[in-house]
């Protein structure tokens, strides 16, 4: 069966003036059966707890963000994750709620737990329905929205196809208020878009445009399908998937040659980074270059932070940039007593390492 993963962002599950919106709530859910039912395995990463828990309580007292987002995002997981159970049990449908943080996709470990987990509800026919912990979640480890999450999750379980419903029919090739505009329907997964797209964001969510297509690109450069669509359009799931021909979208054509298991987990995590190596001009050449190369020491020209043994860490060109991210294989004290030396085993082995 087919795996899709379908992230639901706020400005699809709101209404104008930021309340929740039931009914589209249910709309969700029914074109979520209708995929069940013909044999698709679902993934929903779902936003919508803060709109749920921000008119269950008013305050005496004003709030920081932190606090709001804490607050009414602990009140409205109940309200929402109920409101699920309650529309998919009308299908018979059992779901689980799956609440993670953005440091639980950064060790090895920690992520095949999560894998392991989703994969046990799938096979007894349970929909995962994931959301950020936002209770717990500070800012600057927070993911930049549930686009983000929803990229980690497709990565992560393997998906076949990631669908991002927001409130736009897809990529246009300008302003999509302009009339001269229109939705970009294909879009290779190794094309720069950022000459058309505008990063016009929703009040009612973090991410804006930019953020999703760049994470599109990267998702369906490791060999998943991307879909971008309007989750307003009634029955937009099923059109998608019975007669795509006829649904405006935008798709992010995969790569036909995708990346290992271990290679999709290290392309999302240099913001997991633990430390940086910079590297000279001939070895970022020969990491660029079509053999498969890894990062050897006598290439490294300096090594910043504090990581030890299996952390990730960014590779920055000679122009400063960063150009890559991998998996150390020496603690910041051994790599720095063995650069610039020769016949010692790579700092980030190939298998290890994912290039920007």
């Amino acid at each position: 069966m087919a795996r899709i993963v379908v992230k639901v962002g706020s400005n699809v599950l709101t209404r104008n003036d930021g309340k929740l919106d039931v009914t589209q709530v249910s709309a969700i859910v029914d074109q979520i059966a209708w995929l069940q039912r013909n044999q698709f395995e679902v993934i929903l990463v779902s936003s919508g707890a803060m709109a749920c828990g921000r008119n269950e309580l008013k305050v005496d007292k004003r709030l920081d963000s932190v606090e709001q987002r804490q607050l009414y995002s602990a009140l409205g997981q109940v309200k929402l994750i109920g409101l699920y159970y309650d529309l998919f049990r009308e299908y018979h449908i059992h779901i689980g709620q799956v609440l993670t943080m953005k440091e639980s996709f950064a060790t090895r470990s920690e992520y095949l737990n999560q894998r392991a987990c989703m994969e046990v509800m799938i096979r007894n026919g349970v929909i995962p329905v994931v959301n950020e912990n936002d209770t717990v979640s500070v800012t600057e480890l927070m993911f930049t929205d549930n686009d983000e999450l929803a990229g980690l999750v497709a990565s992560m379980m393997d998906a076949d196809t990631l669908v991002i419903l927001s409130n736009v029919d897809g990529i246009f090739n300008g302003h999509p208020d302009d009339p001269h505009t229109h939705v970009i329907p294909t879009v290779s997964y190794d094309v720069d878009l950022s000459a058309y797209v505008q990063d016009v964001k929703s009040g009612f969510g973090r991410g804006g445009m930019i953020t999703k297509t760049n994470i599109a690109r990267k998702v369906a450069e490791e060999g998943i399908r991307v879909i971008i669509a309007n989750g307003k359009k009634p029955g937009i799931l099923p059109d998608l998937f019975s007669k795509p021909q006829e649904t405006t979208h935008t798709a992010f054509l995969p790569n036909p040659n995708p990346t290992s298991p271990v290679k999709k987990w290290i392309a999302h995590s240099e913001s997991f980074a633990k430390g940086l190596v910079r590297i000279n001009d001939k070895a970022e050449e020969a990491l660029r270059g079509k053999r498969a190369t890894s990062l050897l020491l006598v290439g490294v020209t300096e090594i910043e932070g504090d990581f030890e043994e299996n952390d990730i860490i960014s590779i920055l060109g000679n122009q400063g940039q960063v150009i890559g991210v991998g998996r150390s294989a020496y603690s910041a004290d051994e790599a720095r007593r063995q650069i610039g030396a020769h016949d010692v085993k790579p700092l980030i082995h190939y298998d290890y390492l994912y290039m920007e």
